[in-house]
């Protein structure tokens, strides 16, 4: 078929497509009508989870699942807009990993606002200054954010959402000579050890409070470089030096969304909380027994000092299940009896 053939073909295609976009646009509205008078909120994570997850397990290809998250979640973010303008606090300034995983979770068209800590991203959402903050909570290969479960201890907001992304690290900076500082945040560093040992032993290791933090000191330091996402080159000015400087291939970050409320049930549902046992002899297995007794799936659990005395800990578990199910309330119960506090952090889609 002709080239010119082909291209009237795609063109009919796409004038279908944008009709339908319309069509569900206007039923979008309705929606949003009824949301408004039940007074629910308009962005429930469990509902786009569940309709990006069927789309697809019905998609036939050549479309793949990256392909159809990454089509789809801008549709969801421009109908979203709708009804009103989306604000999201996360850990900046702009480029960083953080910002990175809110724009694929929630899509180009909100409002992203950089903050200049987690601290600071935990406080808009509390004063409502947004509806919802982006925080780091562990790497794959560095593990947890302390600070990040920190903030839980003291916040009453909740886990609505999460997201990981990989993280692939370039080297940035001005030129390749007379390198002596190397700029990044503090997790960065370890994950990318062996290039660093290997390529720049000597360099000074410059710790910030984001990649982005370190792309802006690099402007101010002609001798320095830094670590961090290669888009942080075309947002400061930068070139990109080296690629792939993470030792591992499979480098995982997992951020959390955070809201005054969690998410419904959508079927496959991880739940987060934390809590700290009493002082006695097998406490921890008495309350860690109680979710195999209701056959509970632990996915991941982190102890914390609790600050208050010496060898007081708090524990952060995340577990699969709603906090809703009857099993889990009974693992609730039961914790509640034999521990000094629990919380619960949020139920929410998870992702694996």
């Amino acid at each position: 078929m002709p080239l010119k053939d082909l291209r009237n073909k795609i063109d009919v295609i796409d004038a279908k497509l944008l009709d339908l976009l319309n069509k569900r646009v206007l039923e979008v509205i309705k929606v949003n009508e009824l949301k408004k008078k039940s007074n629910l909120e308009f962005f429930s994570s469990e509902r786009e989870f569940t309709i990006l997850n069927h789309l697809k397990k019905v998609s036939k290809g050549p479309l793949c699942a990256e392909d159809i998250d990454i089509i789809f979640r801008e549709v969801l973010s421009v109908c979203r807009a709708l009804r009103k303008g989306l604000s999201i606090a996360y850990l900046g300034p702009e480029g960083t990993f953080t910002h990175l995983a809110a724009i694929r979770k929630f899509g180009k068209k909100p409002s992203y606002i950089p903050s200049e800590s987690i601290r600071e991203v935990f406080e808009k959402v509390e004063k409502d200054e947004v509806e919802y903050g982006v925080v780091p909570i562990e790497n794959s290969i560095e593990g947890v954010v302390n600070y990040t479960l920190d903030m839980f201890l003291s916040s009453n907001l909740k886990i609505c959402s999460e997201k990981s992304i990989n993280i692939s690290h370039s080297l940035l900076g001005v030129s390749s000579k007379t390198i002596k500082r190397i700029y990044s945040h503090p997790q960065v560093f370890p994950q990318c050890r062996k290039w660093i040992s290997r390529n720049m032993p000597n360099a000074e290791l410059v710790p910030t409070e984001s990649t982005a933090k370190a792309a802006l000191a690099v402007k101010r330091d002609p001798k320095g470089a830094c670590i961090g996402n290669k888009i942080l080159a075309n947002i400061y000015g930068l070139r990109v030096i080296a690629s792939s400087l993470e030792d591992f291939s499979s480098n995982i970050t997992r951020f959390l969304v955070i809201a005054k409320n969690d998410s419904s049930p959508c079927g496959r549902d991880k739940t987060s909380i934390l809590f700290s046992i009493k002082d006695k002899v097998g406490a921890l297995h008495d309350s860690l027994d109680a979710f195999k007794k209701y056959g509970i799936n632990l996915t991941k659990i982190e102890s914390r000092p609790s600050k208050k005395k010496v060898w007081d800990y708090y524990f952060f578990v995340d577990f699969r299940g709603h906090r809703t199910q009857p099993a889990v309330q009974n693992v609730l119960k039961k914790l509640e009896k034999g521990c000094t506090f629990v919380k619960i952090l949020g139920s929410y889609p998870r992702e694996s």
